[in-house]
């Protein structure tokens, strides 16, 4: 059992900021998010009363013209079929297990790479609800109350830099970690470490890259609970299994300096509310997964984790074979294949032969929606998402 810090969860303060700058607070639940407030604290503003849905379609025409950065605006929020919740629910327990091993070995190495004294901060959305199981396996496994907080970060935009302004100035950049759920071709590991370093030389805080992940099916970090690609049921929906709060926004007409990035807190999808449930179904297993998490951080320290960027390279392979070639349009993995069919416009989704069983929701969605499926028998992830390339105004395939 790892000692506990008495401190552990007290603000370590660093380079002071000017007096002048005044930051924003972080939100809590219930007045933000459904969840519980020692659960997460977000690093957001809220904008539920801002009209930024759009239709798929009129978003995709935006964001492939250059129009507009994909964080401008929202997808519409839909709920997912009774026959698609169903399929959430089998998702869940089918792999509620394994996932609680992978939360274990993410956190351990994590505590293990900060002297077990780590300020957890997720990627919202995707990472929110990884960070706030890592937090519990924390607590309850090994009696390390850490702090965690969610933010924002943006293709294009980089990482919220008022929201690292927060950070360097309640605790040591030092002991921070950043959290998200899983990788796909990297893009947003890049985008943190390009984040990051511009923050050193702005701000003059240095913050560590290694970001830790739970799956990491690209091969993009070293810090990772299971490089397989197997389906994350938070995946499956959108904010009803991620506290009731939407994709992080980052609008200049809504956003001003020195606030958070934003986010829409849906309190109409209430009754549809799983999000306390999921995180409750995989903490039952940490008990009984100890051993077997253990056994995975001994492996974990003998072999090598160097990053070999796999992803990406499939991603251009696979980019170039479609007449795409724009990596950006190619969405590798279970959990960004899932995003394409649920916020943009899919074109096609392919999918390993061995891992249909495993991507029953993914073929669901692509059924309900008229994408065309394609089976691959190489593909080195379960799936793959191609979001329609005909809606820039660049030279695009030609489409069926």
């Amino acid at each position: 059992m790892t000692t506990v810090h008495p401190d552990a969860a007290t603000p370590s303060p660093a380079t002071p900021l000017p007096q002048s700058l005044a930051l924003p607070q972080p939100l809590s639940g219930p007045e933000f998010g459904s969840y519980a407030a020692d659960d997460v604290s977000w690093l957001l503003q809220d904008l539920r009363d801002a009209a930024l849905e759009a239709p798929a379609e009129e978003r995709e025409q935006a964001i492939q013209s250059g129009q507009a950065n994909y964080a401008e605006s929202l997808p519409i929020e839909y709920l997912p079929s009774p026959e698609y919740e169903e399929l959430y629910r089998e998702a869940l327990e089918r792999s509620g297990r394994r996932l609680a091993i992978a939360v274990g070995v993410v956190t351990d190495l994590a505590l293990a790479a900060r002297g077990d004294r780590p300020v957890f901060v997720s990627l919202a959305r995707a990472g929110t609800p990884i960070g706030i199981l890592m937090r519990r396996w924390a607590m309850q496994m090994r009696g390390i109350d850490v702090p965690h907080y969610t933010m924002s970060i943006v293709r294009g935009v980089g990482l919220d830099q008022t929201a690292l302004r927060y950070l360097a100035a309640h605790h040591d950049p030092e002991q921070v970690i950043f959290v998200d759920g899983w990788t796909g071709k990297g893009a947003i590991t890049r985008e943190l470490s390009a984040a990051l370093a511009l923050f050193a030389e702005t701000d003059g805080v240095v913050f560590s890259d290694n970001m830790a992940v739970l799956a990491d099916p690209g091969h993009c970090v070293t810090i990772h609970g299971t490089r397989e690609d197997y389906l994350i049921p938070s995946a499956c929906l959108n904010s009803t299994v991620s506290g009731l709060v939407s994709r992080t926004v980052f609008n200049k007409q809504l956003i001003g300096d020195n606030e958070f990035h934003g986010a829409k807190f849906y309190t109409a999808l209430r009754d549809n509310d799983v999000s306390r449930e999921f995180l409750d179904a995989v903490c039952a297993y940490f008990a009984d997964v100890d051993d077997e998490v253990s056994a995975g951080v001994a492996v974990a320290a003998a072999e090598d984790r160097t990053p070999s960027w796999i992803g990406w390279k499939a991603v251009e392979r696979i980019s170039t074979e479609y007449g795409i070639n724009d990596v950006n349009l190619v969405k590798p993995g279970v959990g960004e294949t899932t995003r394409v069919l649920l916020r943009r416009v899919p074109w096609k989704v392919l999918v390993r032969a061995d891992a249909v069983t495993e991507v029953a929701h993914v073929l669901l969605l692509a059924e309900q929606r008229g994408v065309t499926i394609e089976v691959v028998p190489d593909l080195p992830y379960s799936c793959v998402g191609l979001i329609h390339p005909g809606f820039g105004n660049s030279e695009s395939v030609a489409v069926q």
